[in-house]
């Protein structure tokens, strides 16, 4: 089925719901040749292997290209440990980034939210297209990193870059294209910025995450300089643009439905809901890679010691087994006991209660203000990228200027 599911595909990467249904259907343990992988598309088997870090390890990274820690000279972040390990720095990051410091930030978010607003509405009151994702959805996790991160006003110009180039690894998995970009040299700069906040923050504490981060303390452990650093690393990398996807890819699934959209906007409580229902059927990161650290067998096939093995998360969030035979289909009140847009087990996204925060004031914002708002699917421009899903440019429609 090679033909069928090519991760580089641009065709593939536009849609690869098909693909995705004829490996759950026909082949759930599917052999990559090259470069060589395996992947697991069935929502149960993905379950299971996410919440089994013994057998599928993360330390040998989080893609498909063997040599990734390595390509960026770095040491392991906490994405890319395992437990014991992995759980004592968790617990200590958590003790920082507690859910009541992201609900603290409500109010700006919503106010930075009106903002952006605002920019669509001039940017359509002056004859020209607002874009969804560059003018709305994309700055406001960059917004929210920056003052979670205390990034100065002054520095928030210098540090649009480094997101920008942190999301380029993420979405390319570290590869040569992002080396020829200068990625790594705008991700030394930030490393370096940091490095002198955390000598800032430990000398004099503020009331941001990293002087919560070098505070933080557990059974006499503390957090490293260099723990404190790859956490900013794995929160602009992992959670910049696949928040701002998440806003994009519910206002284009809602403009094909307006029922639902109507819904949405007469009843602001159903939003909660609705944004999981957004990323179960538009998984914002595809497919991540574990390494097997037996052989497993799984359907029947033997899947050998020390074997990349891609979870697409994008294929088991929208398995028939688990949602039912309207599991490709939108429904803002469906019930979902579980599951993987956040992934699951110990690699739980840690940032997902700041996820879901922006998503919802983003939308309860966006829905007063426009309910009819849409998009332009045919001038819109998606990432191409193996590992995630998501827009480049998104024209939105139904911006009015309003009195």
């Amino acid at each position: 089925m090679a033909d069928v599911y090519d991760p580089f595909d641009p065709g593939f990467q536009a849609d690869p719901y098909p693909a995705y249904r004829r490996l759950r259907d026909g082949e759930p343990v599917h052999r990559h040749g090259e470069p060589p992988f395996w992947a697991l598309s069935r929502f149960e088997d993905v379950w299971a292997a996410t919440r089994d870090a013994e057998t599928f390890s993360s330390a040998q990274g989080l893609t498909f290209h063997p040599d990734e820690i390595g390509t960026l000279g770095l040491a392991p972040t906490i994405v890319m440990l395992d437990p014991p390990r992995h759980a004592v720095l968790r617990r200590l990051i958590s003790h920082g980034f507690t859910p009541r410091r992201t609900a603290a930030l409500e109010d700006l978010l919503r106010g930075f939210v009106r903002s952006r607003i605002a920019v669509m509405e001039r940017t359509a009151a002056d004859g020209g297209t607002p874009d969804l994702h560059r003018d709305f959805s994309s700055p406001l996790p960059t917004f929210a990193l920056a003052h979670l991160l205390g990034v100065p006003e002054a520095d928030r110009a210098r540090f649009d870059p480094w997101v920008s180039a942190l999301t380029t690894l993420q979405d390319e998995g570290f590869g040569l294209r992002s080396l020829r970009d200068g990625a790594v040299n705008a991700v030394a700069e930030m490393f370096g910025y940091f490095t002198d906040v955390i000598n800032a923050r430990r000398a004099d504490p503020s009331d941001d995450l990293v002087s919560a981060l070098t505070a933080a303390e557990v059974d006499g452990e503390r957090l490293t300089d260099w723990d404190v650093l790859g956490f900013c690393f794995v929160m602009v990398a992992g959670g910049n643009d696949t928040t701002g996807n998440l806003i994009s890819h519910g206002v284009a699934l809602l403009d094909g439905d307006h029922g639902q959209r109507e819904r949405l906007a007469a009843d602001p409580s159903l939003i909660p809901n609705a944004l999981v229902e957004f990323l179960r059927l538009e998984s914002s990161v595809q497919a991540l890679a574990r390494t097997t650290t037996r052989p497993v067998t799984l359907h029947g096939t033997r899947i050998p010691e020390g074997e990349k093995v891609m979870m697409l998360f994008g294929a088991a969030n929208r398995d028939e087994r688990e949602f039912g035979p309207s599991a490709g289909e939108l429904d803002v009140t469906r019930e979902i006991p579980r599951h993987l847009g956040f992934s699951s087990g110990v690699h739980f996204c840690i940032g997902s209660h700041l996820a879901k925060l922006q998503a919802r004031v983003a939308l309860e914002e966006l829905l007063q203000a426009h309910p009819h708002i849409g998009v332009d699917l045919e001038s819109a421009e998606r990432i191409q990228s193996p590992f995630t899903r998501g827009w480049v440019s998104l024209p939105a429609t139904g911006i009015r200027e309003r009195a």
